[in-house]
Formats: structure tokens, C-alpha cells, sequence
């Protein structure tokens, strides 16, 4: 029995190799995650020549009426974007799932056109638009865009793609059957909306209320461009850092700002864990029944809000072949010179593309290897789990507060890391971290679907597990690896939140480009900058569409060829 004992805990040569990675994985969680996130937390208690003062910087800040008023304003910012972004995706989505109406795949297309955006897109079109200067100030009658109105209408468009892919495919898993039954029973439409449609996305929607108001509350780049006098935590910690050099306070601000978001996220784990399959072995597809009237007004409806879209988008490609709004309107590439610009330069669109790259190659490898050996190590269970755990955290982090988290731990001169601080290395972790969650759950999914059958083979054979992952693992999650590559490549490059904090003379990017020209009062140019991001973004998204495309059509075919031969 001892000896049967001691060859099962006999630990492999590729038990310790996996242990070990596993081991340098939690390392690097340390010091990207957990210890810039404590040191955060530790400045809020210190004062300014690092002695602890306890709660003290927190009673200052709650002595501070301005500042407090800001928790007020997130909170409804966050709640009234919610209300409206649901409302109007919802729809949406369900014109997507449950209407025969013509070109779906089209107007499914044009809802994720804002994905390719940064949130300062938005903002800066509305300006165009509804500004002093605007060419649709009219409809305004006599209320500012700049404030609470330009923040929510930017936070619906730029929110808008991430709400309908959630509820659409909410949506989209229903039991037929129960609607045939409702049909002989000659149930009122609006009755099975609520006792059979509603109850069975109800989860899908409370995520999506979750993730929109995450999202709302978080976001910099809109509030930075129109908010004007209107304050919300995110600007304020832009504000007490860059602005007034009060590290302090801005951590104070940064810890404050964590709550809510740490609650939502709580709420909507809590969500996810009483959705229950709507789908069983003996469920019927539902498929929707042709409605003229009803596939009419869905397609009306999605009709109104892809004009919406590109109205918002086209305004700010306009805006940014104009010489001078409004008084000479005649198109040229002047706004495209952005050496010329305060705060802009081409140099910082190279940079964005440059990191962009490097997160989405990096990334992809980095996040796919560590889902790898934390769903397929057989041994270390607790440390695997503690890894599955971390690996959420990320998303629960504003950018904002990651990017502060980074400038007080890398910037710290008796860190080691502190050599990396404005470069390039630094902004690719930041935005390898930030975008970490979606990635990691895409990669253990995919490799969920892959029998387990696969590594006990190879280890009964002695095979080594790298030539097992070589040979089968990595083949079958190309699709994956591409999801994973494409999603990081496109929220790199339109992000500024993280990285605000984090550049260099010498590594400034696009996204913070168009703030610093925005601030500068080249609008325009500032324009231009965003719109040079969805170009590139959609470009990318192009070519990665076509190969994605090329691979599976010779994938297939190769298939094909291999079972005939065989």
C-alpha cells in the first residue's frame, strides 16, 4: 500500500514544470495585479511625505463638497446611461432574434461600428453637433451638451455594441415550445413578453444592466471631452493627479471609486450564478414567425439607430476634413498634420499601432499559455483555483485606477521594475492586465471543449505535454487565439483610461493624443486623431475577417480531403 501510495503523489518531471509555471504565474499576478492595487490603497492612508495618517485624507475629501458631489453625479450618470442603453439594445437585439426582418447580419455589423471607437469619438462629434457652434444646436432648445447630456448620449453610443451582444445573445436561447403554447392558448403578444420572453432573458438583461453601469461609471475619455462643470470620480482623479498633484487624494478618489464597482461586480457574479439552462435535450429552437407589421417597425426601428450610429461617427470624419468649422467648410487635410499640433503627433499614432501589436501578439500568448496550464495542470487544485479567482480581478478594476496603481508602483524608486515606467513595456502590461478577464474566460472555454482525454493519453504514453499542446491543443483553439488577438489589438488601441498615466515623452499614444489636443483647443485635429483610431481598428478588423475567413475555407477543405482519403 506505501508503495502504491508513494506512485501516485510521485510528482513527473512535467508535474514540476507545470508547478513551476504555475508558481511564476502567480508571481506575475503579484506584481501586476495585487501589489500596485495595495499600494494604491496605501497612499490613501499616507500623506504627502509618505507617513500613515489613517482615514484622515478620507475625511478631508468628504469635507470637500465638490468632491463629494462627484459620487452623486457617477452614480446617476451610471443609473440614467443604464436606463436608456438597455432600452434602446434591447430592442434592438430583439429586432435581431425575434423578427424575420430583411438584413440582419448587416444591422448586427453596424451595432458593434462603436467597438472601433474611443469613447472620445463620441463626445467630440456631439460638440460638432449640438455645441454653441453645432449644426443641430437647435434641438438642444436652450440646454448645454456640454455636462451631464453629452456624457450620457457618448456613454449610450460607445456602450451600446457591448449591451446588444449580451442581450442578443440572451435572446437568442429560447424553448419554442413554450410559445407554441402560448399560440394555442391564443395568448396576447404582449402577455408572452412578459410571462415566457422576459423571464427567460431576465439574467442576460440584469447582466447587461451590470455591465453598462460598469462601464458608465468608469469611463474617462467622454466625461474629459463634454463634461464641462460636471464632475464625476473618474475626472477627478485626472484632475487631483495630473492637475493638482494631490497623489493622495486621487488614491482616496481611486478607493472610492472601487466600491461601487466592486459591489456591481459582486451583484453581477451573484446573477451568473442562479442563471439556470433555458435550453434542455428536449427543447424546440424557437424561430420566429414573419410579421409584416411587426418586421416592418423592427426594421424601421434599427433602420433610425444605424443613422444615429453613423451620424455620430460621420459628424467627427467630417469635422476633421474641415478647415475651419463653421466658417469655411471646404475639405483638407489640415487637420491631419498633427506634428503641427500642441500635444499630437504622428509619432503618437505610430506608438498606438506599435502597442496595439505588441498587446494583442503578447497578450494572446501570455493569457492563452496561462489558461492552459491553470485548466490542464492535474496537480496544485488550490493554487489553480486561487489563480482562476485572480484572473477576474482585472475586470473589476477601473483603468483609471490601474494606471494610477502603475504610476505610484513602478514609479517608486526603490522598486526594481522601476526601469520600465514611461515606455513601451509598461503600457502593453497595463493594457494586457486591464483587458486580462474576457481573454482568459475566451481561452479557458475553448480549451473546456477539449476531452481530458487528450493530456491522460499523453502522459500514459510519456509524451510530453508541450508536444501534446503543440500538436493538438493549439490547432483546434486557433479560432480562439484569433478572438483573443483581434479583441486585444482593438481595445489597445482605443483605450486611454489605463494609459493616461503611464506614457512618455517618447511614448505618447493616439488616445491620449486626442485629449491633450482636445484641452489644447484643436478640436479638429483632435478629430482626425480618434478617427486615424477607427480607421486602423476597422482596417485590422477587415483583414482579420478575410483570414479568419481564408483559414477556415482551407481548414475545411483540408478536412474534407483527409476523411476521403481515408
Amino acid at each position: 500500500m506505501a508503495t502504491a501510495s508513494a506512485i501516485v503523489t510521485k510528482y513527473s518531471r512535467d508535474d514540476k514544470f507545470q508547478g513551476g509555471i504555475l508558481v511564476l504565474i502567480a508571481l506575475v499576478v503579484a506584481v501586476a495585479v495585487l501589489l500596485p492595487l495595495f499600494t494604491i490603497f496605501l497612499k490613501s492612508v499616507e500623506n504627502r511625505d509618505g507617513q500613515f495618517v489613517g482615514i484622515l485624507n478620507y475625511v478631508e475629501y468628504f469635507q470637500t463638497p465638490a468632491l463629494v458631489a462627484s459620487i452623486y453625479n457617477t452614480i446617476i450618470i451610471g443609473v440614467v446611461t443604464t436606463v436608456i442603453v438597455i432600452t434602446l439594445a434591447f430592442i434592438y437585439a430583439y429586432a435581431l432574434t425575434r423578427s424575420c426582418m430583411p438584413y440582419k447580419n448587416l444591422f448586427r455589423s453596424i451595432s458593434l461600428i462603436p467597438l472601433l471607437a474611443p469613447s472620445l469619438l463620441p463626445a467630440i462629434a456631439l460638440i460638432y453637433m449640438f455645441g454653441n457652434q453645432g449644426y443641430m444646436k437647435e434641438l438642444m432648445f436652450g440646454y448645454e451638451i456640454r455636462g451631464p447630456i453629452g456624457i450620457v448620449i457618448s456613454l449610450v453610443f460607445w456602450i451600446f455594441p457591448h449591451v446588444v451582444i449580451l442581450l442578443s445573445t440572451a435572446l437568442s436561447t429560447a424553448d419554442g415550445r413554450l410559445y407554441e403554447v402560448a399560440k394555442v392558448l391564443r395568448t396576447k403578444s404582449i402577455r408572452t413578453f412578459f410571462k415566457i420572453t422576459l423571464p427567460a432573458a431576465k439574467y442576460g438583461v440584469m447582466s447587461a444592466c451590470f455591465v453598462a453601469f460598469l462601464y458608465a461609471i468608469t469611463d474617462f475619455g467622454a466625461c474629459k471631452v463634454i463634461g464641462g462643470w460636471f464632475t464625476v470620480l473618474s475626472l477627478d482623479i485626472y484632475k487631483q493627479v495630473v492637475g493638482q498633484q494631490n497623489f493622495q487624494l486621487g488614491s482616496v478618489v481611486s478607493v472610492i471609486l472601487l466600491l461601487p464597482v466592486v459591489v456591481t461586480f459582486i451583484a453581477q457574479r451573484q446573477v451568473q450564478r442562479k442563471q439556470t439552462a433555458q435550453i434542455t435535450p428536449g427543447s424546440v429552437p424557437y424561430q420566429p414567425k414573419p410579421n409584416r407589421r411587426f418586421d416592418l417597425l423592427m426594421l424601421l426601428y434599427c433602420i433610425a439607430v444605424s443613422i444615429i450610429l453613423f451620424a455620430i461617427l460621420g459628424t467627427a470624419a467630417y469635422a476633421s476634413f474641415v478647415k475651419f468649422w463653421p466658417y469655411n467648410l471646404s475639405l483638407s487635410l489640415t487637420n491631419y498634420q498633427f506634428n503641427l499640433m500642441d500635444g499630437g503627433s504622428w509619432q503618437a499614432y505610430r506608438n498606438s499601432v506599435v502597442m496595439s501589436l505588441y498587446t494583442a501578439f503578447i497578450g494572446t500568448a501570455v493569457i492563452f499559455c496561462s489558461a492552459y496550464f491553470i485548466e490542464k495542470t492535474r496537480r496544485y487544485r488550490g493554487l489553480r483555483s486561487s489563480l482562476n479567482f485572480l484572473s477576474i480581478v482585472p475586470l473589476a478594476t477601473p483603468g483609471m485606477v490601474l494606471g494610477l496603481a502603475y504610476l505610484f508602483f513602478f514609479n517608486d524608486p526603490l522598486n526594481p521594475l522601476n526601469f520600465i515606467y514611461k515606455t513601451m513595456i509598461i503600457l502593453v502590461l497595463a493594457n494586457i492586465v486591464h483587458y486580462y478577464t474576457v481573454p482568459h474566460l475566451t481561452a479557458t472555454t475553448a480549451l473546456k471543449q477539449l476531452d481530458v482525454e487528450f493530456e491522460s493519453v499523453s502522459a500514459s504514453l510519456k509524451v510530453p505535454f508541450y508536444k501534446t499542446f503543440w500538436h493538438v491543443t493549439l490547432p483546434i483553439c486557433i479560432p480562439a487565439l484569433s478572438n483573443i488577438w483581434i479583441y486585444l489589438f482593438v481595445t489597445a488601441i482605443t483605450t486611454v483610461s489605463a494609459v493616461v498615466f503611464l506614457y512618455g515623452h517618447d511614448t505618447n499614444i493616439a488616445a491620449v493624443a486626442v485629449v491633450n489636443m482636445d484641452d489644447a483647443g484643436d478640436v479638429a485635429p483632435a478629430a482626425a486623431m480618434a478617427m486615424m483610431i477607427v480607421y486602423t481598428a476597422m482596417g485590422v478588423r477587415i483583414v482579420h475577417w478575410l483570414l479568419t475567413h481564408f483559414i477556415e475555407k482551407h481548414t475545411q477543405k483540408w478536412r474534407q480531403q483527409k476523411l476521403t482519403s481515408d
